[in-house]
C-alpha cells in the first residue's frame, strides 16, 4: 500500500489506524464501480440522442461498462461479506439510514444491469461484450417482456441516480459539516 494511503487522516488530523479504513478490496471495488457508472449512465441517457452512426457505439460501450458493473458488483457483494469494515459511528438512527441507503445503492447496481442485460436480449439483440466476446442470453428474443424489462432498467437508473444523490450528500454532511473521517475511511 502506498504511503498516501497509509497516511489517510481523520479530521483532528490524526492518522487512521489500518482498522479504522476499509478493506483495500473493498475501497478499489467503490471507485473502480463509481467510476463505470459514472460513465455508463450518461453513455445510456445520451443514446436517445446521438446521431444514429455513433448509436451502435454508445449502445456498446453503455452495455460493456454496464455488463461489467453487474460482475464487479457481484464479487463486491462476496467481498462484503468477507472484508475488514471499520466500526459504523453515528446514532442509531444514522446507522440504519446508512445500511438502508448502502444496500439499496448494492441492490440497484444489481437489478439495473441484469435489467439492461435482459431487456436488450428480449429485444432481439445478443450482448456481444464490447464487440468481442458474445454473451449468452438466458431469455432470448422475447418481444412480449422486453418493454416491462426496458422499464425497470430506466426506472433503476433514476432511483440510483437518487441514491447516489443521497450517498453523496451523506458524504459532504459527514465531511464539511461533523468533519468526521469517514470519507478517509473509503479513500
Amino acid at each position: 500500500m502506498s504511503e498516501t494511503l497509509q497516511t489517510q487522516t481523520s479530521a483532528a488530523g490524526t492518522p487512521l489506524a489500518p482498522s479504522e479504513r476499509y478493506a483495500v478490496t473493498t475501497r478499489l471495488l467503490h471507485w473502480l464501480v463509481a467510476v463505470l457508472v459514472l460513465a455508463t449512465w450518461p453513455l445510456g441517457f445520451l443514446i436517445h440522442y446521438v446521431n444514429n452512426d455513433a448509436k451502435m457505439d454508445f449502445y456498446m460501450l453503455h452495455e460493456g461498462f454496464g455488463f461489467l458493473v453487474l460482475w464487479l458488483m457481484l464479487v463486491r457483494v462476496g467481498n462484503k461479506l468477507i472484508a475488514r469494515k471499520p466500526p459504523a459511528e453515528g446514532s442509531a438512527m444514522e446507522k440504519i439510514a446508512a445500511e438502508s441507503v448502502h444496500g439499496l445503492l448494492y441492490l440497484f447496481l444489481i437489478v439495473m444491469p441484469v435489467s439492461g442485460f435482459l431487456a436488450t436480449n428480449a429485444h432481439g439483440f445478443p450482448l456481444k461484450w464490447f464487440g468481442a466476446v458474445t454473451v449468452w442470453s438466458p431469455i432470448g428474443k422475447s418481444p412480449e417482456i422486453a418493454g416491462t424489462l426496458s422499464a425497470i432498467h430506466e426506472w433503476s437508473a433514476w432511483i440510483l441516480f437518487a441514491l447516489f444523490a443521497v450517498h453523496i450528500a451523506a458524504v459532504l454532511f459527514h465531511h464539511m459539516i461533523r468533519r468526521d473521517a469517514t470519507l478517509y475511511k473509503i479513500l
